[in-house]
């Protein structure tokens, strides 16, 4: 079967270079011109859901996660074990019923070019739906639009008709999906729906999957989508014959079209397929060592913006693609991000079809997938809205009068500090506030909700308000052609923009730029900024404000015609500002306009993004592209001599002391970082990861001044790993789950030290865990490495109200001279990540 390795050498190409994406497009037709529907004979569906299949999103499992690790995975015998972990593993209680055959299963055609399994994986297709229904479970299927072709050269006779295949088929032979070849034989053929006996086809295949009991089709490599974001190719026809073809079947058959689909033509995807995958893989298909990876999955966050508004009951549903949450071993994602994975899927009410193994999955991935509190909001049929933008984003379901689901997240991999007013969600004020993922009423009292995020970590809230909103004054809006335009920057036409005209061919230099001037602030202070911006897939678009270091606000989305919005909080002073957008080193979106509110009492930031690709670079340090980067870039070739370095020259902090430093590096194997702060004592970081195109993250502790600092890294021996950018923020204060280093022992470069986790609220703090430990050395005569040797989490346990519970961490010294100091940093949490601490020491001696 030639499509399942087509797949993925397709989507291994194309994120190989550096694409274009499009910058010339324009905004063109969105909806399937009714003539050609009718010359068809395609019927124009009342209700979008397809046979009443999807009413609400479906829950299950898909076999491409599991085979995109283990060669040969795809076969009888293994789907039949799946659909029996599923069965066993007690989710089928909570809803997750379909098991998803996808790419590989076929093998040959029938005598009427219909595909059929391959007989030596496949030995019995019937026998297995037969089963997986037996075990209470729904069976899907995995095709593609247009005709393969080994059909086109058998030119077999279409079922219960006069016509072939060639009779079908688009003349002259174009392709007939993504997947398809250019020039005359592109083995997957488009078939030209005004011809007699297309629709027959369709339904002809459709019926054979009916006949085997099939429930659900997920039809592959759709255009406008699929990285082929025009009308060249388009399946729009296809779509809409695949979805009478299921109608006539009489049978209820869910239809999801995929991938990173083109939101320009919404109206035919929502009126012909119950969900839409509007985003790229999640998959790392040979790009990591995992299924997925945590830059992989959060990259969700921000192309979820861009079709916020497209889902629900009657227009189908937003897929974000698989859920890889079965286990930290092979999904790629610890705890705190499986636990934001399934929140944001279940506010984005996207379907949640698992990756993996089944039979791997763990007591945690359980936990997860059996809260039926969580479950209820994926399917409450109120996809949620994102309120507020940035490294912290706040995302809410309106699903009663008064009633809201609201999420919060942490991008950064350091613990925050995050606050919602509740004015924010449209309150005076909240009568109940309820903790989904720990089942705690929390206080509803204050002006807003405030708490202490893990690293990448979310919080799930249920909140009931009361009382009106005082009108905020009139925000300010600052429209493309308000821009003074700079280097390669213009102004293109867009007809969904506000003003008619959007800055375009910003970036990819430092001087192509939209500076607005005189952005008017009654008072010093933070305001919000609601920026709205067009692209199809991650870009980043940088901005600053007085000259001040650049910001990054990385977006996605389906359409370079529609604009979507993200908002953020900015610092301002009073009277005029100054605000240019850009991006020095790559591609932004495009431009439509930016809104100020006026009353500058948005939270400050908590922390500082500088991109290392906007660093000083020396020797062989270069940027380059990098799709799922911060800033769409990274810098490459620090290393391998003294003079191979880059450096950090304005890190600006309010006060002296040890702050928190988040490094996202990239590297396929062991790497190492030579770091000096403020020309200070050599700091050796060891790294490895298993990516150079998925950056990941560490967090380690850094003593800086008041005012600039300067952070260097660079390897003087050796070999770097590329870097996407650091992060800075102050430890966060203190909490009511606290910590204590309470003793040490050993000796000979291995120690053990007592950590002892402290409860100072009044209810029990369950499943207490350390989660990350994080030594940097300041000081001593010679440079060496310290770190634990344990696997985080560590597990501490339930502690009692106002007791503690100790555990011990094994530490490794690594040839450190006796005068050698660290700052330490200590990560736990409790109760789900509803309760978070850190410890920060200073100066600590082995």
């Amino acid at each position: 079967m030639l499509i399942s390795v087509l797949k993925t050498c397709f989507l291994t190409r194309l994120r190989s270079g550096f694409p274009d994406y499009g910058r010339e497009k324009r905004h063109i037709a969105r909806t399937l011109p009714a003539v050609l529907l009718m010359a068809s004979g395609l019927t124009v569906l009342a209700n979008a859901q397809v046979n009443g299949a999807g009413q609400v999103p479906y829950l299950g499992w898909t076999s491409w996660d599991q085979q995109t690790m283990q060669n040969g995975f795809l076969t009888q015998a293994n789907i039949q074990a799946q659909s029996d972990a599923l069965q066993a593993s007690g989710l089928e209680a909570h809803g997750f019923r379909f098991i998803n055959i996808d790419s590989g299963w076929q093998g040959s055609f029938d005598s009427y070019g219909r595909p059929i399994p391959n007989s030596t994986t496949f030995p019995d297709i019937k026998a297995l739906i037969d089963h997986i229904h037996a075990n209470g479970q729904l069976a899907g299927i995995y095709w593609i639009p247009g005709v393969e072709y080994p059909a086109v050269a058998a030119n077999s006779p279409i079922l219960g008709t006069p016509y072939h295949i060639d009779d079908i088929l688009q003349v002259p032979y174009t392709r007939g999906n993504a997947f398809g070849s250019t020039g005359p034989n592109p083995y997957h053929y488009k078939i030209d729906f005004t011809k007699p006996g297309a629709q027959a086809y369709i339904n002809s295949v459709v019926d054979l999957f009916a006949s085997w009991g099939i429930d659900f089709i997920k039809l592959d490599g759709v255009t406008p989508g699929s990285y082929v974001d025009n009308l060249s190719i388009d399946n729009r026809p296809d779509v809409a014959a695949w979805s009478q073809a299921i109608a006539q079947s009489g049978r209820k058959i869910w239809l999801t079209i995929s991938w990173a689909l083109d939101k320009d033509y919404l109206s035919t995807w929502q009126q012909y397929a119950n969900a839409r995958r509007i985003d790229a893989d999640v998959q790392c298909e040979g790009n990591c060592a995992t299924i997925t990876d945590w830059a992989m999955m959060s990259w969700r966050f921000y192309d979820m913006v861009g079709w916020e508004d497209a889902a629900g009951p009657t227009v189908g549903w937003n897929d974000l693609d698989a859920l890889d949450v079965i286990n930290s071993t092979t999904s790629g994602l610890n705890e705190d991000e499986r636990r934001t994975a399934v929140t944001l899927w279940s506010m984005a009410n996207a379907p949640l079809y698992l990756g993996g193994d089944l039979t791997t999955l763990d007591p945690f991935g359980s936990q997860l997938l059996t809260n039926d509190e969580v479950l209820a909001v994926d399917q409450s049929g109120h996809p949620a809205q994102q309120v507020l933008g940035g490294d912290t984003p706040v995302w809410v379901s309106r699903v009663g009068r008064n009633t809201e689901y609201v999420s919060v997240s942490n991008l950064n991999a350091f613990p925050a500090p995050v606050f919602i007013p509740w004015r924010m969600l449209g309150f005076g004020t909240a009568v109940s506030v309820h903790d989904l993922w720990s089942h705690r009423d929390l206080n509803a009292g204050g002006l807003g909700f405030q708490a202490l995020l893990p690293g990448h970590g979310s919080r799930l809230l249920r909140v009931i308000g009361f009382g009106q909103v005082t009108p905020e004054p009139t925000a300010q809006t600052y429209e493309a052609t308000d821009a003074i335009l700079t280097g390669t920057a213009k102004l293109v036409t867009c007809t969904a923009c506000a003003g008619g005209e959007e800055d375009g061919y910003l970036g990819v230099g430092a001087g192509n730029n939209a500076t607005f001037n005189d952005v008017e602030a009654p008072h010093d202070g933070t305001y919000y900024m609601q920026v709205n911006s067009m692209t199809s897939g991650p870009r980043s678009l940088l901005f600053r404000v007085n000259d001040n270091p650049w910001t990054t606000l990385n977006v996605g989305g389906g359409s370079f015609a529609l604009p979507s919005g993200t908002t953020v909080p900015i610092p301002l002073q009073a009277g005029s500002n100054t605000i240019e957008f850009g991006n020095p080193t790559s591609y932004p979106p495009g431009l439509d306009d930016f809104i100020i509110s006026v009353d500058g009492r948005a939270p400050r930031p908590f922390s500082t993004t500088y991109e290392a690709e906007n660093a000083a670079f020396s020797g062989t340090v270069s940027s380059s592209y990098c799709e799922y980067c911060s800033g769409a870039s990274k810098a490459g070739n620090i290393g391998g001599g003294s003079a191979d370095y880059l450096t950090f020259t304005n890190v600006t902090v309010p006060a002296t002391g040890t702050y928190q430093m988040e490094i996202d590096y990239l590297t396929s194997g062991p790497r190492s970082y030579t770091i000096t702060v403020n020309d200070g004592s050599p700091i050796q970081l060891n790294l490895n990861g298993s990516s150079f195109s998925l950056p990941t993250s560490t967090v380690i502790p850094v003593e800086l001044t008041a005012g600039a600092n300067t952070i260097q890294f660079g390897n003087p021996t050796g070999y770097a790993p590329a870097l996407d950018r650091i992060v800075i923020a102050p430890p966060p204060g203190p909490t009511e789950l606290s910590a204590a280093i309470t003793g040490k022992s050993g000796g000979g470069g291995n120690e053990t030290w007592t950590v002892t986790l402290s409860n100072n609220s009044g209810l029990p703090d369950s499943g207490a865990q350390i989660t990350n430990v994080a030594l940097t050395q300041i000081g001593g005569s010679l440079p060496c490495i310290a770190q634990t040797t344990a696997t985080v989490p560590l597990a501490v346990g339930s502690i009692a109200p106002g007791g503690n519970k100790s555990v011990a961490v094994p530490l490794e010294f690594n040839a450190c001279p006796a005068d050698a100091r660290f700052d330490v940093e200590l990560v736990f949490s409790a109760n789900s990540g509803t309760s978070v601490g850190t410890l920060v020491r200073s100066g600590i001696s082995p």
